[in-house]
């Protein structure tokens, strides 16, 4: 009986540790999502201008792609100064976005006012 309770609470350790290692991932397929600077237009904590997503209303430092891979990013339409659309896939790791793909969706030029 004693091995007995001793292999059950060996067992249950590990299923215990082994729930813990495990961490949750999110894939995302062809998304259609916002992306910018994290600092400057999502207001996310960090040391300077990095990458962000925002996927169903939550933002994601982003992983494998820097936010000066899609131009200056203080540029008047830059990451730090506009929000743009993307298509995305990847997945979501430790509140992190790992992206394998990054499309920008192109933005309409709109017709400046004509001077009178």
């Amino acid at each position: 009986m004693k091995k007995f309770k001793l292999l059950l609470l060996l067992l249950a350790s590990v299923l215990v540790t082994n729930a813990q290692t495990k961490t949750a991932t999110k894939k995302v397929e062809k998304k259609e999502v916002e992306i910018a600077c994290g600092e400057c237009m999502f207001q996310m904590a960090g040391k300077g201008c990095d990458l962000a997503v925002k996927i169903d209303g939550i933002s994601y430092f982003v992983d494998g792609r820097k936010i000066d891979d899609f131009g200056d990013a203080h540029a008047d339409d830059g990451f730090c100064n506009a929000v743009r659309k993307a298509v995305v896939t990847g997945e979501i790791v430790e509140k992190r976005f790992k992206a394998k793909s990054i499309q920008l969706i192109e933005q309409k030029k709109t017709e400046k006012p004509k001077s009178r």
